[in-house]
Formats: structure tokens, C-alpha cells, sequence
């Protein structure tokens, strides 16, 4: 088996890949930044932590209400028409925010509604360049996918016989779609990492300074650029797909079980990190140590991270939705000892082994969303995903806040630990769904191989 390093040079040696890769990247770090730069910016111009958190949370429900009729639009018109557009729009809500032009809540509500979810985008363009080419039609298949890209509700994808291969002649035994997507997911949730562990530190590093606003200016800039630089890569750019067809895939699809199931399990998984985050300040407040927060939350992120770039080098064999499922049930007996235990070192243990299980949960859910979901509706269907995880996490922050009033840190690691069984559920309803699924299959194709 490759090394990690060696799987990742090969996916970002396909031509194309690191040109729009790069870029994504960059602005996905201006993008986590951008929410915790906006409740630096209002405190210091209000002295108010309640204003700030109104203006956070409007700017929050803006992008996740607004995140998927962008995405609906760029399945219609195409990245490269309307990513520039969106892009324009937020510098010119960025700039009414920071001249105070605007009511705060109205500003940082337009922020937040015109931010381009460019992860979303990034993963598309590895579906197009991975599993289907320029043509919409995967490396060694037959047919388009156009359609659906499964032969059922909850089928996994089928692996073609060859993929992209790099322009410098490099080759690697695991080059079939079915193992290169889920690495690429898996860069994905590492760049995702990376801007989420450095990001709020870099804008909190100037609001601490007393430069608010020069981090907001920064966090723009990033998406702006980035943005700028991804919807600039034309050549790697999912193809539109005809009008018919994205009707049929908005109706079909995007209410299928499949995806619903997808949908849910990033809701839930919301839900598990906003519990998770207060209560591991509660737990450290609680034991009059507020400061052990940091390294609290720092294991289970490097551990995440760690597992992210593990699994993307692993060989990818069997049914996505069985590992899926596994990984449910690992997240859930890992975070069970935090309703319980005390001792620093063993809560820190805890939080670490359930870094372990997050990063597989979310490269499985890219996988299984992009076999469940026609390209007609993909980048609208990541964008209700990444929708659905961050309504999850705002609405635990509130619920944990709550339960850990009434009954302390311990209870609000139930909360996750609730969170992470109902993945499980529906992990495993996936998991039996396909396997009846595939009986079905193979009781019709004997039936029609007895019949004369």
C-alpha cells in the first residue's frame, strides 16, 4: 500500500487537480475565519458579547439557509458564472459591515449570505475530475452520469477500470475512482482541519490586538482571492447539465433516503460537535482550571487530523455504508466514558479516540452523498450537508448550554453521546437498507436466469 504523502501527490499530480485544490483551500481558511472575525469586530464597536452573538448567530443562519441556493445555482449556471458573482457580492457586504454603513445584524446577516461555500465546490470538481471527467462520464464506464449514480437507493458507486492518470507519467496500484474519491474527500477534511485549527486562532490573535477589523479584511481577502482563483480553473469545472435532467435530479434525488439519511447523519454530527465544544469549556471552568480547555480541544483535533490523513491512504474496499457504520459505533462507545470521568488525563484520552472516528464519519458522507446524488444536483446537495452539520452545532451550543446549567458537564456529554447513537441508527439503517438492497438483486437475477 502507498504511503499517505505518495497517495496525496498522485491525486494532486491529476491534471487539474492542485489548480483548483490550492485555491479552495486558501479561501476555506478566510471562511473560518470569518464568523469568530465578526463577533471580535461587533464586541469592540459595542462592548456587548450578547450583540456580538446576535450578529455571529444571524451571520450563521444566513450561510446555512442561503449556502444551498447557491449551490442550486452553480449546479444551473456553473461555477466559473456565478462563483465570481456570489464572490463580488460578499466584498461589497464585507465592505458595509466594516463602514458601519449598515445596522450590524443587517451587515453581518449579508456576509454571511453571500459567503461561497467553496468546499463544496472544491468536492464537485473531484467528483467531475475522479469519477466522470470533463464529459460527465466515468474513466472506463459506458454511461454518462447524468442520472443517478446508483442502481438503487442506497448502492454504492461502482468502481470504473481506470481513472486520471498524472501528466508525468506516475502511476500507483490503487488508481480506480471507488479508492481515489475517498482520499480526495479526505484532503478535503484535512484543508477543512487545518483552516478550522488555524483560522479563529490567526483572527483572534489581531482582535486581541485591538485590530478587529483587519481580520475581518483578512478572512475576506482569503475567500475573495481564493474564490477568485477557484472559479479561474475552468478546465476542471463540473459540466451543466441539461434543464430536464436537473429537474428530475432536484425532485429525485435530493428527497431520496439516501441522501436524507446523508443529510441527517451531518445534522447529527453538528449536534455532536456543539455539545462537545461546551462541555469541554464547562468541564475545564467546572474544575477551575479554564485555561485546560486549549489542550483539551487540541487532542481531539490533532487526532482528527492525523486520522483524516490515515484513512486517505488506506485501501477503501467493501461497502462504504458497513464502514460507515463501524465508524458510528466507535464515535459512540469513545465519547460514552465522558459522562463519567474526571481526571484530565482521561477525559483528554477520550476526546482523543473520538477524533479518531470524525474524520472517517465525514469523508464516508462525501462518498455516499456523491454516489447518491446525479451531478445535476451535487454541489447543492455537499452545500445542504455542510447545511445540516452547522445547524446541528448551533442549536447543541444552545441545547448543552442548558443541560450543563442544570446538571453540569457530564450531562452535556450526553448530549453527545446522543448524538453520536443517533449516527449510529442511521448509519446501520443505511448499512441494512443496502444489503437488502443487494439480496433483492441477486433473487431477481437468478429468477431471470430460471425463467425460459
Amino acid at each position: 500500500m502507498p504511503s499517505a504523502p505518495a497517495n496525496y501527490r498522485f491525486l494532486l499530480r491529476t491534471p487539474g487537480a492542485a489548480a483548483f485544490f490550492l485555491p479552495a483551500a486558501v479561501g476555506r481558511l478566510g471562511i473560518a475565519m470569518t464568523g469568530i472575525g465578526l463577533l471580535w469586530l461587533v464586541h469592540a464597536r459595542t462592548g456587548s458579547y450578547a450583540a456580538a452573538g446576535v450578529v455571529t448567530g444571524g451571520f450563521a443562519v444566513a450561510d446555512a439557509v442561503m449556502g444551498p441556493q447557491l449551490g442550486r445555482l452553480v449546479d444551473r449556471y456553473g461555477q466559473t458564472r456565478v462563483l465570481p458573482c456570489a464572490l463580488v457580492a460578499h466584498a461589497a457586504a464585507v465592505a458595509l459591515l466594516l463602514a458601519g454603513a449598515a445596522p450590524d445584524l443587517v451587515a453581518g446577516v449579508l456576509v454571511g449570505a453571500t459567503l461561497p461555500q467553496l468546499g463544496a465546490l472544491s468536492a464537485a470538481r473531484w467528483s467531475a475530475l475522479l469519477s466522470g471527467g470533463p464529459s460527465g462520464t466515468r474513466p472506463g464506464a459506458s454511461t454518462p452520469r447524468s442520472g443517478a449514480s446508483t442502481t438503487g437507493p442506497d448502492a454504492s458507486p461502482t468502481p470504473p477500470s481506470a481513472s486520471p492518470t498524472p501528466s508525468d507519467g506516475a502511476s500507483t496500484p490503487r488508481t480506480s475512482a471507488s479508492t481515489l474519491l475517498p482520499a480526495a474527500f479526505a484532503l478535503e477534511a484535512l484543508a477543512n482541519g487545518v483552516a478550522y485549527l488555524a483560522g479563529p486562532a490567526l483572527v483572534s490573535v489581531l482582535g486581541a490586538a485591538g485590530r478587529p477589523g483587519t481580520g475581518v479584511l483578512l478572512a475576506a481577502s482569503l475567500v475573495v482571492g481564493g474564490g477568485l482563483g477557484l472559479a479561474g480553473r475552468r478546465r476542471s469545472a463540473p459540466p451543466v447539465t441539461a434543464r430536464a435532467a436537473r429537474s428530475r435530479a432536484g425532485r429525485d434525488a435530493l428527497l431520496g433516503p439516501a441522501f436524507l439519511r446523508q443529510a441527517g447523519l451531518g445534522l447529527a454530527l453538528g449536534v455532536f460537535f456543539g455539545a462537545t465544544q461546551v462541555s469541554v469549556t464547562a468541564y475545564a471552568v467546572g474544575r477551575g482550571t479554564p485555561d485546560a480547555a486549549a489542550p483539551l480541544h487540541l487532542a481531539s483535533n490533532c487526532t482528527s487530523l492525523l486520522a483524516g490523513w490515515a484513512y486517505g491512504a488506506g485501501r477503501h474496499d467493501g461497502s462504504p455504508h458497513r464502514r460507515q457504520a463501524a465508524a458510528a459505533v466507535c464515535l459512540t462507545l469513545a465519547c460514552l466514558p465522558l459522562t463519567f470521568l474526571d481526571a484530565p488525563l482521561a477525559v483528554g484520552a477520550a476526546l482523543a479516540l473520538t477524533g479518531l472516528a470524525v474524520p472517517v464519519l465525514l469523508v464516508l458522507a462525501s462518498v455516499l452523498t456523491e454516489a447518491s446524488v446525479p451531478r445535476a444536483a451535487l454541489t447543492q446537495a455537499f452545500t445542504w450537508g455542510n447545511s445540516a452539520s452547522a445547524a446541528g452545532s448551533a442549536a447543541a451550543a444552545a441545547l448543552a448550554g442548558r443541560v450543563v446549567d442544570a446538571g453540569g458537564a457530564h450531562a452535556g456529554f450526553a448530549v453527545a453521546v446522543g448524538a453520536a447513537a443517533v449516527m449510529t441508527v442511521l448509519a446501520l439503517g443505511g448499512a441494512v437498507r443496502r444489503r437488502e438492497h443487494q439480496r433483492l438483486r441477486v433473487t431477481n437475477a437468478t429468477t431471470a436466469r430460471k425463467e425460459p
